[in-house]
């Protein structure tokens, strides 16, 4: 298909935004949810990296499956998405994270839970000897039921190298997910740009994406809901000092994206990362979806990122409706729990 990345920008975002309103009319959805990041401690140092500290380090944590449990009991009592992702922690075993889950479940049966990345999965893999397949079908047992999009950052080999070498390759998190999908699992997926890559990589990235939706959809399975550009948060990692992304560049990625992965439901505008401006001026440029209330997230703040780490969802409504667009709360899952006429 024709790089969307090369088109001039008024245009890009024209055919951006015709695609989202065929398939949502003004229809902008958010969840209410909670991220878990349940330890800080890892044993990979990724260089883009600045949430990952080492055992025993100022500034590290871990929590117990009671703690958790604890955590969403104080801060997520109207989250209906539990969102847990961590750091690959050198002495859990794999059964810390089934009890953590099946401790969760069980207290907050109402509540779903998106749990751990693809770079997770693999490690769980190597700590307990199981295959792909069977944790993953040992985390369904316990509660899980979607998987985040997490781990990604950048296909493309040459950068990859650089920014996170300790990581799975870009194979292997697409054939973990594509077995998540297999599993019956729905995941989400994500793009880390703004750091050394270029269009093309990008574009070749978005495309790796879009093979595997078609894939999953050929075999009537639900594979990816949503797509989510992350804007990478120089602050505080190897490339401190590196002007940020700039607002066109959020604009335009997302945009090309909207195109390229045109088999994909939603596209999220992640005012994390983005902050709020941007994130809104995205709703018209191919964004859906601005993901929720998060309520505290920790790994984007590690970088030094400066908007706030949670929202109302007064505020969420307040951002779509004076977009002129109708703000939808949803599910996991985009079932429509209420529309904010």
């Amino acid at each position: 298909m024709e790089n969307p990345f090369q088109l001039e920008f008024h245009s890009l975002l024209e055919k951006a935004d015709k695609i989202r309103h065929s398939k949502w009319g003004k229809k902008v959805f958010f969840v209410r949810n909670l991220h878990l990041n349940y330890t800080n401690i890892c044993v990979s140092h990724c260089k883009f990296c600045a949430f990952a500290k080492n055992k025993n380090e100022d500034g590290s944590y871990n929590m117990t499956p009671d703690d958790a449990v604890k955590y969403v009991s104080q801060k997520g009592s109207d989250a209906c998405e539990i969102h847990i992702v961590g750091g690959l922690h050198p002495d859990y075993p794999f059964e810390y994270y089934i009890d953590m889950v099946h401790a969760l479940k069980t207290n907050f049966p109402e509540k779903t839970i998106k749990a751990f990345s693809a770079v997770e999965i693999d490690y769980f893999s190597r700590i307990s000897g199981k295959s792909i397949s069977e944790v993953l079908e040992a985390l369904k047992k316990a509660g899980v039921e979607m998987m985040p999009g997490g781990g990604a950052e950048i296909f493309a080999g040459h950068v990859r190298k650089q920014i996170c070498p300790e990581k799975i390759p870009a194979s292997r998190w697409l054939e973990i997910h594509e077995t998540a999908h297999n599993t019956g699992l729905t995941t989400n997926a994500t793009m880390l740009y703004g750091h050394l890559e270029n269009d093309d990589d990008k574009f070749q990235h978005l495309l790796l994406l879009r093979e595997l939706q078609e894939k999953s959809l050929s075999r009537g399975l639900t594979g990816f809901s949503a797509f989510i550009p992350l804007s990478f948060q120089p602050d505080d990692t190897f490339l401190h000092g590196k002007f940020h992304a700039t607002g066109i560049e959020d604009i335009r990625t997302i945009s090309c994206a909207r195109i390229v992965l045109e088999n994909i439901p939603h596209i999220k505008s992640y005012w994390v990362m983005l902050g709020h401006k941007t994130a809104q001026t995205a709703l018209r440029a191919g964004a859906d979806d601005l993901d929720g209330t998060i309520v505290k997230e920790n790994i984007a703040y590690a970088a030094g990122k400066n908007t706030d780490n949670a929202m109302t969802a007064e505020q969420l409504v307040f951002m779509v409706k004076s977009a002129g667009m109708v703000a939808v709360e949803r599910d996991s899952f985009y079932r429509e729990v209420k529309i904010y006429g």
